[in-house]
């Protein structure tokens, strides 16, 4: 489809006028912008030659209309400047189209792939929206909630980044960090509140922050929301909001639970999806390995050492694996670093700064930086573990790949997680790349089948284990074996009744006791002869206070005594009075 409108008309004017989507605009040729990427713009015609090479569009059809840049959208002049000095230039799918629908001031229920641009697409237009007024002290004009520290650390860089030239304040309200300077920074009046959910209920049960003012609400990465089990304080935060309020919805999935909420929190949304859910990026290149158990140290090292790994995140589905294999890596001269929950905030912020910084290749972590988290120049993703959900593997590479960069991916499992690939791969649509390393133990097909075929449960895929299969192989079964003579007699004696109650218990009473029951008896009777003695020591009981008697319960207590004079007289005028009568 070429742009065959006059040269002066600008190819969104094309489009309206041709009615035509925003969706049918081709991919820009420079590589998209995305939240935080540290991406030149120079190497725009680089990344895109591959894309032209293979195109190799007939020279007789018309040119097609230039990509969209950021002043096609209607953002403010401090903000183009802004963008313009990062070095951006064309927007992404999701920002050409959820920019000028923010703008309107209409709900937005955006779905797309991780690493898209999804924060720029919402950061962008409500910086331009609150650029207009100021905020009250302790009211912010509006909220982000997001599931993790790290991405709110993240999106408030942006807010920085982009904000050069406007004139707004911005709070960042998580965990690990001081509640007083938090408060402080509320008090001083906050146009951008940035806020994990459990600190922000933690300062609005304390009366530090008022939600009646905030105008723009803005949930991102709704499914790690939910992951975490955030969404009932979710429910709780918009519930404190005013009714009328423009509300921003992002999720890399959509799940029937994200729908749900979605119709719960929005008004009349304009869905945007620029990729179908759960997709991965076409510039990753995926690879998959299975190896044995006792392999998989051994195959990632192997790994790492015959990739040129500039830098490169190896994720852990549990947080003491990952502080095992930081040690292995350790001790193997690896330049590694940790990074998971049970880590003291600090620590977290410093070992990622490093990491972006390049002082650190590799950087062990648990799924906490598989969501959002941007870092430049990532060229590879290992899993040392599969993940369990099959959504966190597409969050796990998708951190590689970013901007129209080059970026590889590679998964080591075993036999056990045939069952976790296959979810994996129905979720993609696309069957993951097998590799195969050098010099370990291979898996066969027969195992894979042997475990795709084994029940859920524990032990699943484990036939030689201690379990409880394999105990009952190495025992042959009941009758197995044996004649059919020798079977009759077991039968008649599986029959035969049981003893009777009376002569069980009397065997139980006449039995000889065991050697612990007389230990337990011989310590008793010393505990008894101890607490004997003790009384002896002590002497004859003591009542009261006994001979001790303290010498202020001594002193006699005067008691007054009773008045019987006034009864005399009463007597002798009853007998003078009878002699009168008398």
């Amino acid at each position: 489809m070429g742009f065959a409108g006059p040269p002066d008309v600008s190819p969104a004017a094309w489009r309206r006028r041709n009615r035509l989507p925003l969706s049918d605009q081709p991919d820009a040729t420079a590589p998209s912008v995305a939240e935080t990427e540290h991406y030149d713009a120079q190497n725009a015609p680089t990344a895109a030659a591959p894309a032209d090479a293979a195109a190799q569009p007939d020279e007789s059809a018309p040119p097609g209309p230039p990509p969209a840049t950021f002043e096609d959208l209607g953002l403010s002049e401090p903000l183009l400047r802004g963008v313009a000095e990062v070095g951006y230039i064309h927007p992404t799918p999701i920002q050409e189209q959820a920019i000028p629908v923010v703008l309107m001031g209409r709900d937005v229920l955006g779905c797309a792939q991780t690493g898209t641009g999804k924060t720029a697409s919402f950061v962008l237009p409500m910086m331009d929206i609150l650029a207009g007024s100021r905020a009250k002290a302790r009211m912010p004009r509006s909220l982000i909630l997001e599931p993790t520290r790290e991405l709110a650390l993240q999106v408030a860089e942006n807010f920085a980044k982009y904000g050069q030239h406007l004139k707004l304040n911005y709070a960042l309200l998580i965990g690990g960090e001081s509640m007083s300077d938090q408060t402080d920074a509320l008090n001083q009046g906050v146009d951008v509140l940035i806020a994990t959910p459990g600190r922000l209920l933690d300062l609005f049960e304390r009366g530090r922050v008022m939600l009646a003012d905030c105008k723009v609400l803005v949930i991102d990465e709704a499914d790690r929301m939910l992951d975490m089990g955030f969404i009932p304080d979710v429910e709780r935060i918009v519930s404190l909001l005013p009714p009328l309020r423009q509300t921003l919805f992002f999720s890399a999935t959509m799940a029937p639970e994200i729908r749900k909420l979605a119709d719960a929190f929005l008004q009349n949304p304009k869905e945007i999806t620029v990729a179908p859910p759960a997709s991965v990026a076409t510039t990753i290149t995926a690879g998959l390995a299975f190896v044995q158990p006792h392999d998989k140290r051994e195959a990632l090292r192997r790994l790492i050492r015959s990739q040129d790994v500039q830098s490169a995140l190896i994720f852990c589905n549990r947080k003491r694996d990952v502080d095992v294999l930081y040690k292995s890596l350790t001790k193997h001269g690896f330049n590694v670093g940790a990074l998971h929950g049970d880590l003291a905030q600090s620590v977290r912020f410093a070992t990622l700064e490093k990491f972006k910084a390049g002082e650190l290749q590799l950087l062990v972590c648990s799924d906490v930086a598989a969501r959002g988290i941007d870092i430049g120049g990532l060229s590879h993703v290992f899993n040392f573990d599969v993940p369990f959900r099959d959504e966190d593997y597409v969050h796990r590479i998708g951190r590689t790949g970013r901007a129209g960069r080059e970026g590889r991916a590679y998964t080591i499992a075993t036999a056990e997680d045939v069952k976790l690939i296959g979810a994996i791969e129905r979720l993609t649509g696309k069957p993951i790349p097998r590799i195969q390393i050098e010099g370990l133990d291979p898996v066969t097909e027969g195992e894979l089948a042997e475990a795709a075929s084994a029940p859920r449960g524990r032990g699943r895929g484990k036939p030689t284990g201690k379990g409880r299969e394999a105990r009952s192989e190495e025992r042959p079964r009941r009758g197995e074996g044996r004649s059919s003579s020798e079977r009759g007699p077991s039968r008649v004696r599986e029959e035969r009744p049981a003893r009777p109650e009376p002569e069980a218990r009397l065997a139980e009473e006449t039995r000889p006791p065991r050697r612990e029951d007389r230990r337990e008896d011989r310590r008793d009777d010393r505990r008894r002869d101890r607490r004997e003695d003790r009384r002896e020591d002590l002497g004859p009981p003591v009542r009261g206070f006994g001979d001790a008697i303290p010498a202020f319960m001594l002193i006699p207590i005067p008691r007054p005594q009773r008045e019987t004079a006034p009864a005399e007289p009463a007597a002798v005028s009853e007998g003078t009075s009878g002699s009168e009568a008398a």
